[in-house]
């Protein structure tokens, strides 16, 4: 399935999220209100039937019913209605941790759960939001968003830096193009890695049947070139604290490329680490697990260090955050239950 178009779509003079999406071939009967949960983040079944019974879901440019099986060369359409807000980007006076600011860029260190930019489902209280209300007037970058060089997932926390400047935006933008700059991530993943450390490469592009999640192609037929260099710090039985250095930027590259390697993060939902993947069949480890889950309700991954090249003195410049409580009580648990265990 390879969605043909997305955007915001006007439609009788109000706003709408526009995706159209081609079913693949090997496409089997499935609901239309269950197939656009496969492509729209943030979706729920229940506006996606919302939409249908508004008669604004379309298959093969024909309205249909949220019962419509959607087979192999479908084209499907939905138009979502959005709050008048959604593309006027709203400063929101929401704290931020800054961990260094001067007159052309900033470096923040993100919470976990907060959303990076505006998006369907997510129209306020973003990073963006924040950032706007912060400084006046910050330069867009290719995707119009206001001073983004990079950008971390929602439930990620760690550094990010902010260009204050167009100057900076086309500098540090450049650094993170040619793959000089820094960034190095702490993830706990499951299983026991056999190396002490390792490259992964395999090119990273969108998920063929899920559009929610990115897929290795290891023979590069798809996707982006993304490398990903890990080492292990710390080997906790069924589970492995590693350090991950990036050369390139690709979504969800650390998650995805783990999962390749059979290493999945812990916790990470979207690609099947809120299951246990390592272990025994125990009550006693099962609980275990579902408990060291609460104390970390989302996957294991901090960027933790960030490096780059000012883009006005010249002066390298390297950053450091902590792990935060969430990650290090969870590892701390694991690593009590593997010492309790010997």
């Amino acid at each position: 399935m390879v969605p043909i178009e997305e955007g915001p779509e006007p439609n009788e003079g109000e706003l709408y999220e526009h995706h159209k999406v081609i079913a693949s071939k090997g496409q089997e009967p499935l609901r239309v209100d269950k197939f656009l949960m496969n492509f729209i983040e943030n979706a729920t079944r229940n506006k996606i039937q919302q939409s249908a019974r508004g008669g604004h879901i379309w298959v093969n440019d024909k309205v249909v019913k949220q019962n419509y099986k959607v087979k192999s060369g479908d084209e499907v359409k939905v138009l979502f209605e959005h709050p008048p807000h959604e593309f006027l980007l709203v400063p929101e006076d929401i704290p931020l941790d800054i961990v260094y600011e001067d007159d052309v860029l900033m470096v923040v260190n993100k919470p976990a759960g907060m959303v990076v930019h505006p998006g369907h489902g997510n129209y306020s209280g973003t990073l963006i939001n924040a950032l706007i209300f912060h400084v006046d007037n910050l330069p867009a970058n290719s995707n119009e968003r206001p001073g983004l060089v990079h950008r971390i997932d929602k439930d990620t926390s760690g550094l990010l830096v902010i260009a204050k400047t167009e100057a900076a935006m086309t500098h540090l933008s450049k650094q993170f193009f040619d793959k000089t700059s820094e960034r190095e991530y702490v993830a706990l993943v499951w299983g026991n890695l056999e190396e002490d450390e390792g490259t992964v490469e395999g090119h990273v592009g969108r998920h063929p049947k899920n559009r929610l999640q990115m897929h290795v192609f290891p023979e590069g037929e798809q996707g982006k070139e993304a490398i990903t260099h890990y080492k292990v710090i710390e080997r906790l039985g069924y589970v492995t604290l590693i350090s991950c250095k990036l050369e390139t930027g690709r979504t969800h590259q650390i998650r995805v490329h783990m999962k390749h390697i059979g290493h999945t993060l812990f916790n990470d939902e979207r690609y099947g680490g809120e299951r246990i993947l390592k272990g025994t069949t125990f009550t006693k480890y099962k609980q275990f697990v579902d408990n060291a889950f609460k104390i970390l309700p989302r996957q294991a991954l901090h960027a933790k260090t960030l490096g780059f090249v000012h883009p006005v003195s010249g002066e390298k410049m390297s950053f450091n955050s902590d792990i935060p409580e969430d990650i290090a009580s969870c590892v701390e648990k694991w690593r009590q239950y593997t010492k309790n265990s010997q």
